[in-house]
């Protein structure tokens, strides 16, 4: 269970676009049930996940920590990761205390320095294994535990410690004895007499044929899923519901090679079949590389209360499909088209789709904004959205722009600063002084160009704001809330939701 890869370097985190970014501060995306400003925060719990390289990820394969992610974000739960190490995931990195071919001693060795620097509120505790049962090591184990335990609760006599039996292996018969460690796992927490640490069991779903990657230890996908499903429903038990959880309409709108991308719906409430609603439809950001539809829940959610058709849409990126920004923006182009296809049963009004961004995926809505239709043969349905709301967007693909040299060379396919004729839609473009990807100069000449051939941008700088200009790991500033209010101004003035 040696398994290493390459750290994530800061340079190239800030250069990969918002979800990276973000990712150095662990949590990428941030809790989304503080919508409305002025509202009772909910409690913000850290997490800690404990235990060897089933818990860290590796190369190969991936950890429990992205799909437990997930759910907790979609319920609503203001949570962040924390740890000395991180794993990489779609969105970015997550940090942990998983180490690799460490077995449960060693956590003890280590446990107090660890849990003094990341005290977490939660500890998820998955340790058994990297022994073989040779050794006869469960009572060393045990005792491991015991002691584990003992030593976190010196420190946060409040925290959670939810301890699994481990997943079992089909690496035999070197693990072997793992069955029987689960039984006297089971029996340890029940003399802890304490219902700060609380038994979780891995193994019961595990299955080690089916869930496995290659070496019959390391969770596959199947397997990462379902160790996440259960430790999110203990997880559940032991705090108190969210404030908001989000329930989107989840929709393929195109296939390609393997890949089945989605588009997730919210949708208002009291919405009469055959009615017409103005939509937005949102790309995340993350360099073309990282990213999930679940960075602009918070935001869908919102506009759908204010009576608009919100989507997030899915597109490929190079950290799942080893594309480039080239598939990305055809992604884009047909999620569109794919919307106006589709209006009538979404109750989209095709006319009144405004599309938005942040970062690469402000790129994505720049993009299919003014590049010109050159392919409009998928039934003469038109990609290019109504309006824009681009959130300091990668806007510059040139030689002197942003991205690597492949995009430079062919620049002028994608780069929407160099494609603006009249038929871009009004646009709205928000970017902070400080950028060090998109400098002020850039957006002041897309801002011109956009006036020349007469069509409408809105350039607001937000001062000493850098990229991006809030960080969605953190709680949510007063930036935040200024751009919500812009962004409302501005789809108010064309039309798309009434004053209220």
């Amino acid at each position: 269970m040696n398994t290493t890869y390459e750290s994530i370097k800061m340079t190239v985190i800030r250069l990969s676009g918002i979800i990276v970014c973000l990712a150095l501060f662990s949590n990428v995306f941030g809790s989304p049930q503080n919508n409305d400003k002025g509202s009772s925060p909910q409690k913000r719990y850290t997490i800690l996940g404990l235990g060897d390289s089933i818990t860290e990820g590796g190369a190969n394969f991936q950890s429990y920590l992205y799909p437990l992610w997930q759910k907790l974000f979609t319920e609503g739960y203001s949570f962040e990761f924390i740890g000395p190490n991180s794993s990489r995931c779609r969105i970015g990195t997550l940090n942990n205390a998983g180490f690799s071919g460490k077995d449960t001693e060693f956590l003890d060795t280590n446990i107090i320095s660890i849990y003094r620097k990341y005290p977490a509120d939660i500890v998820l505790l998955h340790s058994g294994h990297n022994h073989f049962e040779s050794e006869k090591p469960i009572a060393n184990i045990i005792a491991a535990h015991e002691s584990i335990i003992r030593k976190i609760r010196a420190i946060n006599p409040n925290v959670k410690i939810l301890v699994a039996q481990v997943i079992t292996s089909g690496k035999l018969p070197k693990y072997a004895y793992i069955p029987t460690l689960n039984k006297r796992i089971a029996e340890m927490v029940k003399r802890q007499n304490n219902n700060s640490v609380l038994l979780v069991n891995q193994a019961e779903r595990f299955n080690r044929k089916e869930n496995t990657i290659y070496d019959k230890v390391h969770p596959n996908p199947t397997g990462a899923e379902k160790m996440a499903e259960v430790w999110f429903k203990a997880m559940k038990g032991i705090m108190p519901p969210s404030k908001q959880n989000f329930k989107p309409l989840i929709l393929s709108y195109k296939q390609v090679d393997s890949c089945d991308l989605k588009i997730h719906v919210f949708k208002p409430k009291g919405i009469k079949e055959g009615e017409k609603r103005p939509a937005i439809i949102y790309f995340f950001g993350g360099g073309w590389a990282v990213g999930t539809p679940l960075q602009f829940y918070r935001e869908c959610a919102y506009y759908a209360e204010k009576g608009l058709i919100a989507i997030s849409a899915e597109y490929r990126i190079s950290y799942l499909h080893k594309t480039t920004p080239f598939e990305s923006v055809e992604d884009a182009k047909d999620a569109i088209r794919w919307l106006r296809k589709n209006a009538e049963q979404l109750n989209v009004d095709p006319d009144y789709i405004a599309a938005a961004g942040a970062s690469a995926g402000g790129h994505l809505a720049a993009a299919i904004g003014v590049l010109k239709e050159t392919n409009t043969s998928k039934n003469n349905i038109s990609f290019k959205p109504n309006l824009l709301l681009l959130y300091y967007p990668v806007i510059d693909n040139s030689p002197t722009g942003y991205g690597n040299e492949e995009i430079k060379k062919r620049y002028k396919e994608i780069s929407p600063l160099h494609n603006i004729d009249s038929t871009a839609p009004p646009t709205l473009f928000i970017l902070g002084t400080k950028d060090p990807l998109v400098p002020v100069r850039t957006a002041e000449e897309f801002t011109k160009k956009m006036e020349d051939v007469g069509a409408h941008c809105e350039l607001h700088l937000y001062e000493g704001a850098g990229h991006p200009i809030f960080f969605y790991a953190k709680p949510l500033t007063d930036e935040f809330y200024k751009i919500r209010k812009e962004s409302d101004a501005f789809l108010l003035k064309y039309g798309y939701f009434k004053n209220d």
